[in-house]
């Protein structure tokens, strides 16, 4: 079946788009472009375009609430084929900023997860390699 549009990016609503663009620049790679305060655009390399628009006085969602403020959306970052390469990525993020909101059962699970800076949802996942 044809697709009727292209995907063109994942859009965050923030109280800051350069801060939060820069956070997600130092995870995922890539150079902000901070022409417009109020939109910031981040192509992260081989990956997808994420747009950061102003939205003063935002409520972080309630992780894992679905109830109430629930999550709109969560990113999953590759944090590596080794729990030694995930926990190095743990500790960048946390240097970054990030909130650890999930980190039980990660050999289970696979994945571990965190509120950026603005307080969105995002998950290091364990990516084994063939």
């Amino acid at each position: 079946m044809a697709s009727v549009a292209r995907f063109r990016s994942v859009v965050v609503d923030c109280p800051e788009p350069a801060e939060l663009a820069r956070f997600y620049a130092q995870v995922g790679g890539g150079t902000p472009d901070e022409q417009d305060p109020d939109w910031v655009v981040l192509q992260v390399p081989g990956g997808p375009r994420l747009s950061f628009q102003r939205a003063p006085g935002l409520t972080p969602p309630e992780w894992p609430r679905s109830d109430r403020n629930a999550q709109q959306f969560h990113l999953d970052f590759d944090g590596g084929a080794t729990w030694a390469e995930m926990d190095a990525a743990h500790e960048r993020v946390l240097a970054l900023g990030a909130r650890p909101l999930d980190l039980e059962d990660r050999e289970k699970k696979g994945f571990m997860v965190y509120a950026d800076p603005a307080g969105h949802p995002f998950c290091l996942c364990r990516i084994e390699r063939a």
